[in-house]
């Protein structure tokens, strides 16, 4: 289920270095075609899945889409959701909708790393001994 090529995929997972490279937060992307359910409640069952809370800080940052259903969410930690402004997560949400409404998927997802990005270097900047606890690559699921 390749919704994106292999320039957009390399993209992608450029963001998401360079913005990990300034922090020791962990940003995940997280894609499947259909969402049955609620798209916070999809998007925190796979968080969990994927061990985003697992980071030592609570630092994690998963964007989730469902692209046939077109659902998307973005959900951070405890760690992260304790010190962004609280309409952070709706804000990054409507730029990102933005591109994904003119069908730049792999734009949106850019944006969304990059504002997740830049509040985890703000709160959780990378310091001597930090490491990449979770991978880099874009996830696929089956789901339904």
């Amino acid at each position: 289920m390749n919704i994106f090529n292999d320039e957009e995929q390399q993209r992608i997972q450029k963001a998401i270095e360079e913005a990990e490279r300034a922090t020791s937060g962990e940003i995940r992307i997280c894609i499947e075609k259909k969402c049955s359910e609620d798209v916070l409640d999809r998007a925190a069952k796979y968080f969990y899945q994927l061990n985003m809370d697992k980071t030592k800080l609570r630092n994690g940052v998963l964007i989730y889409l469902a692209t046939v259903d077109r659902k998307f969410a973005i959900i951070g930690d405890a760690g992260i959701n304790r010190v962004v402004p609280a309409d952070f997560w709706d804000s990054t949400k409507e730029k990102m909708l933005a591109e994904f409404k003119y069908g730049n998927l792999a734009e949106g997802i850019i944006t969304g790393i990059g504002m997740a990005g830049q509040q985890l270097k703000k709160f959780f900047p990378f310091t001597d001994g930090d490491s990449n606890e979770l991978p880099d690559d874009i996830v696929q699921m089956n789901g339904d």
